[in-house]
């Protein structure tokens, strides 16, 4: 098998032994019926010895390493193998990987289910993943002390074989995996000093890139099984609104259509091909029942947020009396900003391929929410969920989207109904239109500075939906829902008294985890009301954050490493303009500067350059670390640019990249990312690079223009 591709196993490949209590690994545990699927190994062919949940050594000196994480482009395939190769000492050459099942042996600790998002893979997998590597090496060594007869601390293992430095006899892995697979488990294995790491730390070429370069790769798009049909759905294009009639003798009349159902999203065209379902769904003759949503829309929405803001809401931090501060003040500064609704626009569009059967039920998805998927499958299907099996693929991008399970939904139950394997594919305006979005939100903010500049109170209200009330419910307390605080709530700056609250606002439209949650909005509404404060007590954007990060090191850390490699203290060549803004986030620092220069007579930018400054802990991939604090950077520019979904008549008026476009090649800026040296556990790297990037810019923009960019996207008018 290739390295990144899903291996073919038998259920003889796992060995029915014990549990590890003390490390919390599950230990050569059988999964009961978990690869049926799967097709059996070639007749002959010694099955691999399972040293542990997370790895399995064949005889050939292949080393299996299941992966629990979804790979959607994140590069944890690669950090995780890393994780575990630091302890077993193993070739790296021999490495294949494989995505675990949906079983409890593989819930993110962070999430008590099994799921990637949060930024959560490193820093929940640093643990378990080091101690499986010892443990399997520690069986390894021992396997072949016995072997020889020696003492067990006279032996080594190195790059795949066990040595005998005495008599410099080795033995590879692989020839004694079976021995090693029956010994006792090692409890509490001593891991590495991180001074003896060789792997963990390294820049390492990620596993995924050769099968995504020849076509290898499986994503859940690409999914084919016998007997398999394809399907697309017809959804109300208003929120909320059903299925009021359909006839379908039309769409029924178009070669290869085999069927058309009603499920729970809508009417559900099933043929011999993905284009013959989308024409078949273009002839349906279907009437909605619209229902009260239908003349909802963005001014309405945003008419909504503001009467909710003007409101007293749930206190979400409050240190010393913000109110009274802001009386006595010398000067006084109210701002009001606003975010629009965002679309993930995943590359890979949502899809989901099940095969209902009585007994069981079998789902290829590229879900970051293995076992909500799961659970969500056997409800529906009457199973229970060990009879549910979910075949996790690469992922062409996530972003929080494919935390989802409305596409496994449509999937499970269309081939329920029809009693087939089924493929479900939304198209781009499906995808566009049916999403579950960042929440657009408002904030009223209002600040207080002393007589020599310096800030003594600071005020927010958020209004907007709340994400954890549709997912989570059970996180949001007395209607404070805390991602949608989040980037503000944390505000790390020495201001005496600081007041913050919430409006939970609900609207029609769907909302759901978007590329870095709540400080997204909340990072441009902070850090750019910092900007006025700062403009407002005449002090430099940057000294007037270093001054008042006197109490959070790591803030001011990346801070300052972002001004110096920015050259801060340098002037700027003639036309360029630049901001900056530093951002706490899923337990990590993220710092930016934004250079840019503004054609005010064409109301044209061009954003030339992005300086960024991360520290995320100790680092197990630093080219991994690169390319997220890229991509998120890219994300977070299309957002500031182009991003905005808006409501007219109770639905979404952006269909496709025509009219909600993504950064192209030619906006790209040149963007550095420089890492602080951390000896502190791994941290959040994914989302990090995203929220600082806005309200740098914005920085940029009042530089040059003088003007305050309050309401995003940014347009042509805020560059005259």
């Amino acid at each position: 098998m290739s390295t990144g591709t899903v291996a073919r196993v038998n259920r003889r490949s796992f060995l029915k032994t014990g549990a590890a209590g003390a490390t919390g690994l599950v230990i050569g545990f059988y999964l009961p019926g978990r690869f049926d699927a799967l097709e059996a190994a070639p007749a002959g062919a010694a099955a691999p010895a399972v040293l542990n949940a997370w790895i399995r050594i064949g005889a050939d000196d292949s080393v299996t390493i299941m992966i629990d994480k979804s790979e959607m482009g994140q590069g944890i395939q690669t950090a995780l193998c890393m994780l575990a190769a630091e302890e077993l000492e193993c070739d790296w050459k021999k490495i294949r990987t494989e995505f675990a099942p949906a079983a409890k042996e593989y819930f993110n600790p962070a999430f008590g289910m099994q799921g990637t998002g949060g930024s959560s893979s490193v820093r929940s997998s640093w643990d378990p993943m080091r101690k499986a590597g010892a443990a399997a090496r520690e069986m390894l060594v021992e396997a072949a002390a016995q072997k020889w007869g020696v003492e067990k601390t006279t032996c080594r293992a190195e790059n795949g074989v066990v040595l005998h430095e005495a008599t410099k006899r080795k033995l590879t892995f692989g020839s004694l995996a079976e021995a090693a697979a029956i010994l006792p488990v090692p409890a509490d294995v001593p891991l590495k000093d991180p001074k003896q790491y060789h792997v963990i730390g390294k820049s390492t070429k990620r596993l995924d890139t050769p099968d995504k370069v020849n076509g290898r790769a499986e994503f859940g798009i690409d999914i084919r099984r016998p007997g398999m049909l394809y399907a697309v759905v017809a959804r109300c294009p208003v929120f909320g609104g059903k299925v009021a009639s359909f006839d379908a003798t039309k769409a029924k009349a178009v070669a290869g259509v085999k069927n058309v159902i009603q499920i729970s999203s809508g009417v559900a065209v099933i043929a011999d091909s993905t284009w013959t379902a989308m024409q078949g769904r273009r002839a349906l003759d279907i009437k909605w029942d619209e229902g009260a949503n239908a003349s909802v829309n963005s001014e309405s929405i945003s008419k909504l947020f503001a009467e909710r803001a003007a409101q007293p809401g749930v206190e979400a931090r409050k240190e010393g009396d913000a109110a009274a501060a802001l009386t006595g003040a010398a000067k006084k500064i109210e701002a009001v900003y606003e975010a629009p609704f965002l679309a993930h626009a995943t590359m890979e569009p949502q899809n989901c391929t099940a095969d209902v059967r009585a007994d069981r039920c079998d789902v290829w998805a590229p879900t970051q929410f293995q076992t909500i998927a799961q659970g969500t499958a056997a409800k529906i299907c009457g199973l229970k969920q060990e009879a549910v099996f979910i075949h996790t693929t690469f992922l062409g991008g996530g972003f929080g989207r494919k935390a989802g399970t409305d596409f496994v939904t449509e999937a499970v139950e269309t081939s329920k109904a029809i009693g087939a394997p089924v493929k479900v594919t939304w198209s781009r305006e499906d995808d566009t239109q049916h999403d579950f979005y960042r929440p657009a939100s408002y904030a009223r903010l209002a600040g207080a500075l002393n007589a020599d500049g310096w800030p003594v109170a600071w005020t927010t209200t958020v209004a907007c939906p709340s994400i954890m009330k549709l997912w989570f419910p059970g996180m949001v307390k007395n209607d404070l829902d805390p991602t949608s605080v989040e980037g503000v709530e944390n505000l790390p700056y020495s201001i005496p008294n600081i007041f913050v609250d919430y409006q939970l606002t609900d609207t029609s439209v769907p909302v759901g985890f978007w590329r870095s949650v709540g400080n997204s909005q909340n990072g441009f509404f902070s850090e750019s009301f910092m900007d006025e404060l700062a403009s407002a007590g005449k002090k430099d954007p940057y000294e007037f954050r270093r001054h008042l990060l006197d109490k959070a090191p790591r803030h001011l850390g990346v801070l300052e490493l972002a001004a110096q490699k920015a050259g801060w203290d340098k002037p700027l060549p003639a036309g360029r303009f630049r901001g900056i803004a530093v951002l706490f986030a899923f337990q990590s620092y993220c710092a930016q500067v934004v250079e840019i220069s503004v054609n005010r007579s064409t109301r044209t930018l061009k954003v030339h350059r992005v300086v960024c400054a991360v520290d995320v802990g100790r680092v197990v991939n630093p080219t991994n670390i690169v390319a997220q604090s890229e991509s998120a950077i890219v994300y977070g520019l299309t957002a500031a640019l182009h991003g905005a979904i808006t409501i007219s008549r109770g639905r979404v008026e952006q269909t496709n990249f025509n009219n909600y476009p993504v950064l192209r090649l030619d906006e790209m800026p040149v963007i550095e990312t420089h890492i602080v040296s951390s000896e502190e556990n791994p941290t959040g790297a994914g989302e990090l690079a995203v929220p600082p990037v806005v309200p740098a810019l914005c920085g940029a923009i009042f530089a040059a223009t003088g003007k305050r960019i309050r309401r995003l996207p940014i347009r042509p008018e805020d560059l005259a």
